[in-house]
């Protein structure tokens, strides 16, 4: 019902049967006064109502948010938790790799290579430095150029000295490069 909306009371006339005058003005003052107090009552009553929804409304607005909030905490807190155990082991396996690359593992070595690798894997590691790719500062870091006569090669990498490592979108060490410098001869 909106507040705009009158109530009306419909008289079918047996009211008025053995009542004087002003027992009926009496009578309809008194159905008037609690005909009003009805109203007030009733938009006191929508009043409380609409408040107790908007104080509602705001606290399940406040209670996703922290389920946001602490879902996002959880996922950062993994990342970094991944991210340090990753760092901590990272000299291990830059030595393993080095070794493989020249064929310097033990056997007893090479299985244990493999299941720090499958790890990485696991983890979400991905290995950042890859000769030809175009050189980006956040994921690289340049130790040297070499000059090319090839303006396209401009800036990008020509040679991986040591691998970097990314977990998720967090570069946890830039890759160390050299980098094509274009010179026109």
């Amino acid at each position: 019902m909106d507040s705009n909306d009158d109530i009306t009371i419909e008289r079918d006339g047996r009211e008025e049967d053995g009542m004087s005058e002003v027992e009926l003005e009496e009578r309809e003052s008194n159905i008037d006064h609690k005909l009003a107090k009805a109203k007030k009552e009733l938009e006191a009553a929508k009043q409380e109502s609409k408040e107790h929804l908007d104080g509602w409304q705001r606290a399940k607005a406040d209670y996703v948010n922290a389920l946001k909030r602490f879902e996002a905490d959880r996922s950062a807190a993994k990342d970094d938790g991944v991210a340090k155990a990753v760092k901590a082991l990272m000299p291990a396996y830059d030595a393993l790799a080095r070794a493989k690359e020249h064929g310097e593992i033990p056997e007893g070595f090479d299985g244990i290579a493999r299941q720090l690798e499958t790890a990485f894997t696991a983890l979400g590691v991905t290995e950042l430095g890859i000769v030809g790719e175009p050189f980006d500062p956040v994921r690289h870091e340049a130790l040297g150029t070499d000059v090319t006569e090839d303006a396209a090669m401009d800036d990008h990498v020509t040679a991986v000295l040591e691998k970097g490592y990314l977990v998720g979108q967090t570069v946890l060490r830039p890759a160390r490069v050299r980098v094509a410098h274009y010179e026109q001869t």
